[in-house]
């Protein structure tokens, strides 16, 4: 089997470590490999909030509802919970993705340190090592708050949907609509930790592309 075609079964397979020895043997090495990972959790998380904001706007639909079919609508507002759903697990799959490479980079640079035989030049690398495993950190960190923040989103995009499954009706929307207000603090709040999550990920990857 030639490397690229390995290269895809790994990636599905999830082998990693296989992975990354094959991946290096066509030229593309973990730093690579880690901007490429940074920069589709960036596009996930902007992906997230856009359907985190389009299942705010249906539920404020649903809220608002002024004849027609009630049932309809309640389909809506599940397919949009669902789909955050979806879209809040494929952020948490791409920062556990950039967590894995990055972990690999780092174990390599710390055992190739001692294959120096330069003294400035290990001090020099060691030096780059910490100041960009500091950076790493300060992005992961914002990543992985805004990965918490998307679980009080979705309890109550859950809870909604879950009432008016069992209370279609205009008093189970008005009492929807009385915790709206929460839900769209809710969904600002991610939506901000994710936009700092993204910019942290700017900063990291231009230290690693300077």
């Amino acid at each position: 089997m030639r490397v690229l075609p390995l290269l895809f079964v790994l990636a599905l397979t999830g082998c990693q470590s296989a992975y990354y020895a094959a991946a290096e043997q066509v030229g593309y090495h973990k730093r690579e490999i880690l901007v490429d990972r940074v920069e589709d959790a960036q596009e996930s998380q902007q992906e997230a909030q856009e359907q985190f904001s389009s299942a705010l706007e249906q539920m404020k639909t649903l809220i608002n509802f002024d004849g027609g079919d009630l049932e309809a609508a309640y389909d809506k507002v599940k397919g949009e919970y669902e789909d955050s759903a979806d879209a809040a697990a494929d952020v948490s799959s791409r920062i556990n993705a950039v967590a894995d490479v990055a972990e690999a980079m780092f174990d390599e640079w710390e055992d190739e340190l001692a294959q120096y035989q330069s003294a400035s030049l290990r001090r020099d690398s060691e030096s780059q090592l910490r100041d960009t495993r500091r950076r790493y950190d300060a992005m992961l960190r914002a990543m992985r708050q805004a990965e918490d923040k998307m679980e009080p989103v979705l309890k109550r995009l859950k809870d909604n949907e879950l009432y008016l499954k069992h209370n279609l009706n205009a008093r189970a929307i008005g009492a929807v609509g009385k915790e709206f207000g929460v839900l769209e603090q809710e969904v600002e709040r991610v939506i901000a930790e994710m936009n700092r999550a993204i910019a942290e990920s700017d900063k990291f990857i231009q230290t690693l592309n300077p």
